[in-house]
């Protein structure tokens, strides 16, 4: 069958609710980008660092990544772009798989966009809510991708990759605004470096159970093991200072990257 053959087919089997799924990813995806245009000041609004009084800024908490981390949302965009410009085909109305995730992925979208709002206009606590909220939907869209695994090399770099990056980045990104958050509340413990410790050891068991339980996918370790490299930086050369935590963070990011490599190699190993 020729491509556009099965356009055609693909258009001819569709329902309304798949032209309906279409257009909700694009608007998603629309939603987003203004939101993440408002957050960097590019239409007037207040840029992310300097909100909520510095507090997300990367000098906000111990666990806060230098700033030049942040470029990952560069590549986490320009994914999505290119996922809802292919989404919107018509051979991919009633693809099987476009069924699966197209809604999911619209919701991470809005619920990415809603962050920034809530980061601009509310308070800190509700920005922990709000970035809670979209890594459950992030987690639940990457267990859609293992459940119905994708056939073709354009699937997996617009959706599994993209799901990927932005469910790794999130992951990191919950644990540096909730430290953000608790810092700016006053609380003081008596030893911050063994709790950062503690909790970078949280986020390698995290970084560690995402390909044990997907099959060696890496996307995920990939951006965490990037967000961590450069939280090392920022606590090894910035402020606030600590040597402990940077090197954790080095440490952890060495083994979120390894792991998924290593099944990935396995595996191919073992294959006949």
């Amino acid at each position: 069958m020729t491509a556009a053959a099965h356009s055609q087919a693909a258009v001819a089997a569709s329902r309304p609710l798949d032209l309906g799924r279409q257009i909700a990813v694009i608007a998603a995806t629309c939603f987003m980008l203004v939101a993440a245009a408002v957050g960097t000041g590019a239409l007037g609004g207040t840029p992310v660092q300097d909100l909520q009084g510095g507090a997300l800024d990367s000098d906000g908490s111990l666990l806060a990544p230098a700033r030049p981390a942040f470029s990952i949302w560069s590549a986490i965009y320009l994914l999505l772009i290119a996922y809802t410009v292919w989404q919107a085909l018509p051979g991919q109305r009633s693809d099987r798989r476009q069924r699966a995730l197209g809604w999911w992925i619209a919701a991470t979208a809005v619920l990415n966009g809603l962050w920034l709002v809530a980061a601009q206009y509310a308070t800190l606590p509700v920005t922990v809510l709000a970035i809670f909220a979209l890594l459950a939907a992030l987690a639940a869209t990457f267990q859609r991708t293992v459940a119905v695994p994708a056939e073709r090399a354009v699937d997996a770099i617009l959706i599994d990759g993209a799901t990927g990056l932005h469910l790794g980045w999130v992951s990191l990104a919950s644990v540096a605004n909730t430290a953000a958050w608790l810092t700016d509340a006053g609380l003081d413990v008596a030893a911050p470096a063994v709790w950062g410790i503690g909790v970078l050891v949280v986020v390698a068991a995290i970084g560690v159970a995402i390909p044990v339980a997907s099959g060696g996918r890496f996307a995920p370790g990939l951006a965490l093991a990037w967000g961590l490299v450069w939280l090392a930086v920022g606590r090894l050369t910035g402020d606030p200072a600590s040597v402990p935590i940077g090197v954790a963070a080095l440490v952890v990011a060495a083994i979120v990257l390894v792991v998924p490599v290593v099944m990935m190699v396995r595996r191919r190993e073992v294959r006949p």
